[in-house]
Parts: structure tokens; sequence; C-alpha cells
């Protein structure tokens, strides 16, 4: 269906590591049918730059039912559009809400032809008693669905389908800084200076700018909880107390690191 249209910008955000890995699959369904694609990261990207004769594409993780708010704002900044083609793909561990319908609204408001939204369940880097086995499970599911959806924006056969009853005020929950104020003091990050390395790769990785250095790192106030940081510190120096998480991501810290800005 998009023979005319072979270059695909794909914006994405991964925190954990699992939007990438969608992202990363999907791209290679598409290059393996001719397509070009660009990848970039949404929290270095400028919404306003965009090439509106390229397809686009949106990847991100579902946060609050929603998604983080340097999201939404990227989201909301993208230049006005002539039917330009995009679509989105999120990563989510149970439900979202306020997504789909929410997003779909903005984007033809502002004048593009809405593909296809896809909604691909991963594994939490927080699992309750959920064994190995089981998270390696959904993610080989996972990445099997984000191969057939890409293969369905090619094919013309894509979906994005209606709203869910309160999308909207789901939508505006995961938008509002007051419900991550309460969620910081709920599950305040913490430093363990006895296994910090002092690396910096935490302060690299952060996509809100919110860790700095003082002899060790120091975490301020702009905290979204996308646990990139706890992820991908290779000492585990970083944690949420009480909290007992995964393995490291299978995902290097450079392949994110060194995607298109």
């Amino acid at each position: 269906m998009w023979s005319g249209l072979r270059v695909i910008d794909f914006y994405y955000f991964s925190g954990t590591g699992n939007t990438f890995m969608v992202v990363s699959e999907m791209k290679r369904v598409f290059e393996r049918y001719g397509f070009k694609v660009n990848l970039f990261r949404i929290e270095k990207a400028d919404p306003c730059r965009i090439k509106l004769t390229h397809m686009i594409g949106l990847g991100f993780p579902v946060a609050l039912q929603g998604t983080y708010p340097f999201v939404w704002r990227f989201i909301h900044s993208l230049p006005r559009a002539n039917g330009t083609p995009i679509f989105m793909v999120d990563t989510l561990s149970l439900f979202s809400g306020g997504v789909v319908g929410s997003i779909r609204r903005i984007l033809k408001a502002k004048g593009y032809h809405t593909v296809g939204a896809g909604e691909i369940r991963m594994p939490m880097i927080f699992p309750t008693s959920q064994p190995a086995e089981k998270n390696t499970w959904i993610i080989h599911r996972g990445l099997e669905e984000a191969r057939i959806y890409a293969e369905k924006i090619i094919n013309g056969d894509a979906e994005w389908r209606g709203t869910p009853i309160l999308s909207d005020f789901m939508a505006a929950l995961s938008q509002c800084e007051s419900a991550w104020r309460i969620l910081r003091k709920l599950y305040p990050l913490r430093i363990d200076r006895s296994r910090c390395s002092r690396c910096g790769l935490c302060i690299e990785l952060c996509p809100t700018n919110n860790i700095r250095m003082d002899k060790y790192p120091v975490l301020g106030d702009k905290c979204y909880l996308c646990m990139r940081c706890i992820a991908f510190c290779p000492e585990r120096a970083i944690s949420i107390p009480k909290m007992k998480r995964q393995a490291n991501s299978k995902i290097e810290p450079a392949e994110i690191l060194n995607v298109r800005d």
C-alpha cells in the first residue's frame, strides 16, 4: 500500500529496553520489504523538524495508563500535516486506556492519516513472583506481535481503533505533574554509594536531565520513573527500596544512545 512512500522516521522512547526491542523488530521487517527506516530518540528529537514527506512512527511505553509527559509534549508539538501517514506502538505490562484514542484525536486534528495503533505486552522490570522463563516467553510473543503488526502496516491492514471510556481522563492523568510527584514519593529512587562506580552512565541515559554528578550521582525532582537508570546501571546501584527487580536489560545502553538524535 505504501509503495510510493519508502522512508519511515520512527520516533521512540524506551525506558527498560522493551520498546527498543519492539521498535528494532519492526524496523527489521520494514527493511526486509525495502523501506529505509531512521530511528530517533523522542527525548532528543525536535518535533518541529520532522519530515512530513516520510511516514512517521511513534513508539513508547505505557505509564500511568497513558505515557510520560515528555512523550505527550512531543506529540502535542508535532507540526500540522496534510495527510502524512503515522502509526504508533506502545509497550505495556497490563493495559493502557489513555493512549490510543487520545493520541488519535490529537493527530487527526493536526491533519495526519492515522494508519494503525499497536499495543504489545512486554515484561515488567519489577516482576512479582513471575519466573524468568515466563518473561522470556512474553518477550518472544511480543516480538512476534511486533513483526505481525509491521506487516499489517505495510499491507494497509493495520487499524487505529476507537476510544475506551475514560480515555481522555487517563490521558490527562499521565500528563499531570501532581500525579508524578505523588508517585515519586511513593516509589523514591535510591543510589547505593557502596555499589556506585561513578561511571556517569545514568546521567547520560536520563531523558529529563534529572541526574547530576557531585562525587556521586544526585537525583533531582524531574524523575518520571521510566526505570532506564535502574535497568542499565552496570553496578545495580540504583533501585527502588523494597522492590525486587529482575536482571539487567538484555539491551546494551550503547544501542539506545547511538540512535540518531
